[in-house]
């Protein structure tokens, strides 16, 4: 890749890739434990929780796309289906996103008990082994009978289709779920911690290193430059990444081809919080 022209390197860098560490193979060993369950009547259901732009949802995607829709003859197979909470959590809008992940056709209007049967039905009808619901701490932004009233959907799901339900969100997720009993003992929490300058860390900059096509070595594994960066991305896998893809681009076209302390100076890249800052001196 590193002797391609630099049209093509760029290219390949602002693509999404994925960089394997421990805490997401944990994750993906843990969803493949569930998903092999037989039926029954309690299946345990799984919570994924971390900061926003912390991997949680490149590792469903590595997970959905290990288990991709299965062709028939009459009809499509969908293993593990992923869908997002909307950001008002009524039922309705959950059966329709449902629907929508299906494929299904939508009339402009159709009641709540019509939603409901025709989403359970062609969940089984579709072979559907696994639903994962990404963006679950929206069920916060309801008011109180509507959280309720989505909570106890989820218990129903549950009872209901006897598979395994997935929630992915951020700590106020975990909120949500503890606030009622049942599903808190159903929901086993799986935390993405922020990253540490450890010698984890160390070995995530030497992967992501060897995955940019840059033509000479770009030494960011060293405990000093792990401290800067994880420093400056404020500890979360999305922004690290950001941040180190926008160094390699300035590598390519200043001919540097390495990531360095010159070229990570020369980003225009901000952290989250100098983002917000930014945003509130403009507002001003």
């Amino acid at each position: 890749m590193a002797r391609l022209p630099a049209a093509e390197r760029l290219r390949y860098v602002r693509a999404d890739r994925w960089i394997g560490y421990t805490r997401a193979t944990q994750a993906l060993e843990r969803l493949e434990e569930l998903l092999a369950l037989p039926a029954r009547q309690r299946t345990p259901n799984l919570l994924l929780i971390g900061a926003t732009n912390n991997g949680k949802s490149m590792i469903i995607e590595k997970f959905r796309r290990s288990h991709p829709v299965i062709a028939h003859r009459d009809r499509e197979e969908i293993v593990v289906l992923v869908v997002q909470m909307p950001s008002d959590p009524h039922v309705g809008r959950f059966y329709t996103a449902l629907l929508a992940g299906l494929g299904a056709p939508l009339r402009p209007v159709m009641k709540l008990a019509v939603l409901e049967q025709l989403a359970l039905r062609l969940l089984r009808e579709a072979g559907v082994r696994m639903l994962v619901i990404d963006e679950l701490h929206n069920t916060l932004a309801g008011h109180g009978s509507a959280r309720r009233e989505f909570l106890n959907l989820l218990r129903f799901l549950g009872n209901e289709l006897k598979i395994p339900l997935v929630g992915v969100g951020t700590r106020e997720a975990h909120l949500a779920i503890r606030s009622d009993d049942q599903l808190e003992n159903r929901f086993a929490p799986f935390a993405l911690p922020r990253w540490q300058p450890d010698a984890e860390a160390r070995s995530l900059l030497a992967s992501f290193a060897a995955s940019f096509p840059l033509r000479r070595p770009s030494a960011i594994s060293t405990p000093e430059m792990a401290e800067y960066l994880l420093t400056r991305s404020e500890g979360t896998i999305g922004e690290l990444s950001a941040l180190l893809s926008e160094a390699a681009i300035v590598a390519i076209e200043s001919g540097e081809e390495s990531i360095n302390q010159r070229t990570l100076l020369m980003t225009t890249y901000s952290g989250p919080t100098e983002r917000r800052r930014l945003f509130e001196r403009e507002l001003l």
